[in-house]
């Protein structure tokens, strides 16, 4: 079924990042860089390998990665539009809004890589396996910032490490990538990994979300909207995006709305 489209809101969807490459040069350049470079578009082959082909899990290769990129900028749009601080200005590590968009971009198109190891403790591999591929690539993005690199470097590490479950995110970055890592999960695209093929409440519910949505709240700088066409898309909502949400910090900023066809749920936060 079809849903109607509220004014301001962008769906996450594959087609979330062009619109930031088309109207930012310099996010052009960052993802000109990633897509660019041979060991990124193999890491996040092997993370397909070993999530779709040996798991039998859904996507987590770059068309995921693309995703989450896009959705974390519009995610820190809404969120710079209310005026909310990003942590890496106020603390010194980023001097600048093109350098939080970097952080922003590299952590969410490597967040998934460390599923080119195994799929277990995914999270705190792809951090440590993203130091040698940043220290090439931060020098490429930003050119000869001085050892403030290290300190980038840093940032995009502790974002990726944090999209863990059960990590709190220790800043408004890195809270972004783990909330918009949380969001890709419409027609199918599940952050809970489910077995393709197998009829199961994992994958029910996944195949029930139908559109997922941002645009600012009403009281709140984002609302992020879910609509699906059966109950069973509450459990990817439950036991994803609302445990994502709450380690982010960007909770008191969020405001969640989830329709089944055209019932509104009641979703604490």
């Amino acid at each position: 079924m079809g849903f109607a489209m509220a004014h301001g809101e962008t769906v996450v969807s594959k087609h979330i990042l062009a619109k930031w490459v088309e109207r930012d040069p310099f996010v052009a350049r960052v993802v000109d860089v990633l897509e660019g470079d041979g060991e990124v578009a193999e890491l996040l082959r092997m993370s397909n390998i070993n999530a779709v082909l040996r798991l039998g899990y859904n996507d987590h290769g770059p068309v995921h990665a693309r995703i989450v990129a896009g959705t974390a900028l519009e995610l820190f749009s809404l969120l710079l539009a209310a005026n909310v601080e990003p942590t890496s200005l106020v603390h010194g590590t980023a001097k600048n809004l093109d350098e939080v968009k970097a952080v922003l971009v590299l952590a969410s198109y490597l967040h998934d890589i460390g599923n080119a190891i195994h799929r277990d403790m995914h999270e705190h591999l792809g951090a440590l396996f993203a130091k040698d591929i940043l220290d090439r690539l931060i020098p490429r993005v930003l050119g000869d910032i001085g050892p403030r690199r290290f300190l980038l470097r840093q940032e995009v590490m502790g974002a990726i490490f944090s999209t863990d479950y059960s990590t709190r995110a220790l800043t408004v970055e890195a809270g972004i990538v783990k909330v918009a890592d949380g969001l890709d999960m419409s027609e199918g695209r599940a952050r809970i990994p489910y077995e393709m093929g197998k009829v199961d409440i994992h994958a029910l519910s996944a195949l029930s979300i139908k559109r997922v949505s941002l645009s600012r709240g009403s009281e709140k700088p984002v609302r992020i909207t879910v609509r699906m066409d059966d109950l069973a898309g509450y459990f990817q909502v439950e036991k994803v995006l609302m445990p994502k949400i709450r380690l982010s910090g960007l909770q008191g900023y969020i405001e969640l709305e989830v329709y089944a066809r055209e019932n509104k749920l009641h979703v604490p936060l």
